[in-house]
């Protein structure tokens, strides 16, 4: 490695703890940026929230010259540019939002240097002028934003991403091009390798696991019922509803809204007004529910969308790991619930046979339709399956899936399959779900005595239960394999091999019944004094609240309680132009806090009585830092305790420097290596403690945050004479 190289390779650590405010790069980050720093053309695969965007953002200011970012929606180059101004990073976009002599602006803007990164859309390079304007310019990278989109194997082809490799060879000297994508199969990336032309490109697939996020599949429920319930547990929560129809997604809508929700809806038949609008009131937290079509979401920067329910299920495994990655992008847990009933199969089938596709690619779909469907139905690890699914292997279960961590509980209903089974069976197997529900239940409505049907030994053999009970039980035998489902724009219910073995009492079936979960106990009252902050901010600045702060970085304020730049700056996300810009605003909140509730106080406190932390009788409540304290003491680790309690290790290592910054009796000399001990205090005492990062910088890489901030505890009397 040559110097210079391994000075950017430091410039890189330096650009990510200052402006993006993290310790450290996430799996896969840095070799990917150490590739493109090298002028190697590369590809990135990594899942939906991985930090895909880093990996060229940081190159992008460290090489000479400009960075051209070719990303498919509108939304989502403005979401990524104003992220990018707030962190002080120099970046625009061209494309259609804005006029023509705002674009000429941008543009010299760019030819002068004043931007590093320029967003464009691929539909503009087909504009002879345009293109031949960007050839003007000195561009060192050009990024490939879903990168999938150039392969017709991919799950959401577009012909204009064909245009890419025609333009880089418009440019007079090749630049690094690199290529990102949440979903590529190995057949795929081998597509994006050949239409891109690149040259021996790294390839780096991360992994596709997401670790935060739970996968269930839900088969044979009533889909509104669930859907009432699961919500009104999570009234507080930002989330996303899929529906595989604009007519199904118009009827959630209504449904929603008429029980009092902040709920939004977007698909291709409404208005660009209203679609633009309703998205702008997502992101900015004025909705907490949008209900869409697959037409919602590419470019969805929205980091605390802690769930993603399929009304329906999608298409293919792409197209739904897509969809269900947009939540938990901040690294906090999400859900991603399938709904599944075997109708969805028809549906998706139908959408196949109506496209234009040539037959080769409408088989291809078909493969994958098929591919979706087992994994509505498989019994086993729904995490493994999605990773087999694009090419990665687990050697074991994930435990965290709807197969694997299973909250239900059995029930028989032997007697009332029979009775259905015997049901479609004296229909003759030609009559859809409706109306064999409705001839269970006793029905004598015109089409039950259009056919005589009131005259069957099975009419109202199920007449205590509700028709949507009934259709629950149909959909479940159906989801279960006992019935099947006729093709066509009617489908009819028929019986399987597996339903002779029920009818003659060989066999019985069991039906799993989800265990009622209570509400999901509401965020801590400071957790929603920073949210109110950031949303006062968020309308002031016209940014949306995520911007400003992901929810993860106002949770761990909220459970590590900062009290002063240091300890603030120690809080991941919380950069140095965060700080500058917002970090007193929190700091202020946090402290009135601690006031108004007796509450732990700033470490000075504690350091100038030096006495005891005293209990305050207007505590509630353990605070979170001394729980973990508690647990320390008790020989737990820090893994371990992070474990337990679902927080972040260094939110776990603050909590102990903090309950011993405070007087808790704590050996320091556990968190400190002795031989560095030493040499830590000489720098603390050179450098101050105001900023830890210098302190940081002057010592050996082994040297970590958590022993500089323990010999500061420790010597703390000491540092305070100088």
């Amino acid at each position: 490695m040559t110097n210079t190289h391994h000075n950017l390779l430091k410039n890189a650590e330096l650009i990510l703890k200052k402006n993006f405010g993290y310790p450290s790069f996430r799996k896969g980050q840095e070799k990917i940026i150490d590739s493109v720093l090298q002028r190697q053309d590369t590809i990135g695969i990594m899942p939906t929230g991985g930090g895909k965007s880093i990996c060229y953002q940081i190159p992008a200011l460290l090489l000479e010259g400009t960075t051209i970012v070719i990303s498919p929606l509108i939304s989502l180059m403005k979401d990524q540019v104003d992220t990018l101004r707030e962190l002080g990073m120099p970046a625009t976009f061209i494309n259609s939002s804005i006029d023509y002599n705002e674009a000429v602006k941008r543009f010299q803007g760019t030819r002068q240097g004043k931007y590093k990164l320029l967003y464009i859309a691929p539909e503009r390079l087909t504009a002879g002028q345009f293109s031949a304007q960007l050839a003007s310019l000195p561009i060192s990278l050009v990024a490939i934003d879903e990168a999938h989109c150039i392969s017709q194997w991919g799950h959401d082809f577009r012909p204009s991403y064909l245009d890419i490799m025609p333009f880089l060879e418009t440019l007079p000297n090749k630049p690094v091009v690199t290529a990102f994508t949440a979903t590529a199969t190995p057949e795929v990336t081998e597509d994006i390798i050949g239409l891109l032309h690149l040259q021996e490109p790294n390839v780096y697939i991360t992994s596709f696991n997401r670790e935060n996020l739970s996968f269930s599949v839900i088969r044979g429920e009533n889909k509104r019922d669930f859907l009432l319930n699961f919500l009104q547990n999570h009234r507080e929560q930002a989330g996303i509803i899929y529906a595989a129809t604009r007519k199904e997604v118009d009827n959630l809508y209504e449904m929603l809204g008429k029980k009092g929700y902040a709920v939004g809806r977007y698909h291709a038949g409404l208005s660009d007004q209203e679609r633009t609008g309703n998205q702008e009131k997502f992101l900015y937290d004025d909705l907490k529910i949008i209900v869409a079509t697959n037409a919602f979401g590419m470019g969805i920067d929205k980091s605390n969308v802690r769930y993603v329910i399929h009304y329906n299920m999608p298409k293919n495994m792409e197209a739904y790991y897509q969809e269900a990655g947009r939540a938990g992008r901040d690294g906090e847990p999400g859900q991603c619930i399938l709904l599944f009933a075997p109708q969805d199969i028809y549906i998706q089938r139908f959408f196949i046979e109506q496209s234009t596709l040539e037959p080769a690619r409408k088989e291809r779909e078909y493969q994958k339709l098929r591919s979706m469907i087992d994994y509505c139905y498989t019994p086993h690890c729904l995490r493994n399956y999605i990773l087999h699914y694009f090419g990665e292997e687990m050697t074991r279960t994930c435990g965290k899936c709807g197969t694997c961590d299973d909250d239900c509980e059995l029930q028989e209903i032997t007697i009332e399959a029979q009775k259905i089974l015997s049901c479609v069976i004296r229909m003759k197997e030609r009559f859809g779900i409706s109306l064999i529900a409705d001839v269970l239940k006793g029905s004598q409505n015109k089409k039950v005595l259009k056919y005589g049907f009131d005259k069957l030994s099975t009419h109202g053999l199920l007449s205590n239960l509700k028709v949507k009970e009934i259709t629950a039980l149909i959909n479940y035998l159906l989801a279960e394999q006992y019935l099947t489902l006729s093709g066509g724009q009617f489908p009819v219910v028929k019986l399987t091999r597996k339903a002779a073995p029920v009818l003659k009492s060989q066999e019985k079936v069991y039906r799993k019944v989800r265990k009622r979960k209570e509400a999901a106990a509401p965020d801590s009252h400071l957790f929603e004094q920073l949210r109110t902050l950031r949303k006062e901010i968020s309308q002031r600045e016209n940014i949306p609240p995520y911007v400003i702060f992901h929810d993860s970085t106002l949770r761990e304020m909220a459970e590590v309680c900062p009290t002063d730049q240091v300890s603030m700056m120690a809080i991941k996300g919380m950069g140095e132009t965060k700080f500058a810009r917002y970090g007193h605003s929190f700091l202020e909140v946090i402290q009135k806090y601690l006031q108004e509730t007796g509450g732990p106080q700033p470490a000075a406190t504690a350091e100038s009585s030096g006495s005891s932390p005293a209990k305050s009788p207007a505590a509630k409540r353990t605070p979170s830092h001394v729980t973990s304290y508690m647990m320390y003491q008790e020989g737990d680790t820090f893994e371990e305790i992070a474990q337990k309690r679902d927080l972040t290790l260094i939110t776990v290592q603050n909590h102990i420097i903090r309950s011993g910054m405070e007087g808790y009796e704590l050996d320091w000399d556990t968190l400190i290596p002795q031989e560095y001990e030493e040499l830590i205090l000489q720098k603390v005492k050179t450098l101050g403690t105001k900023k830890l990062r210098p302190i940081k910088d002057a010592l050996p890489d082994q040297v970590s945050y958590l022993a500089i901030r323990a010999v500061i505890g420790k010597y703390r009397e000491e540092i305070k004479k100088g």
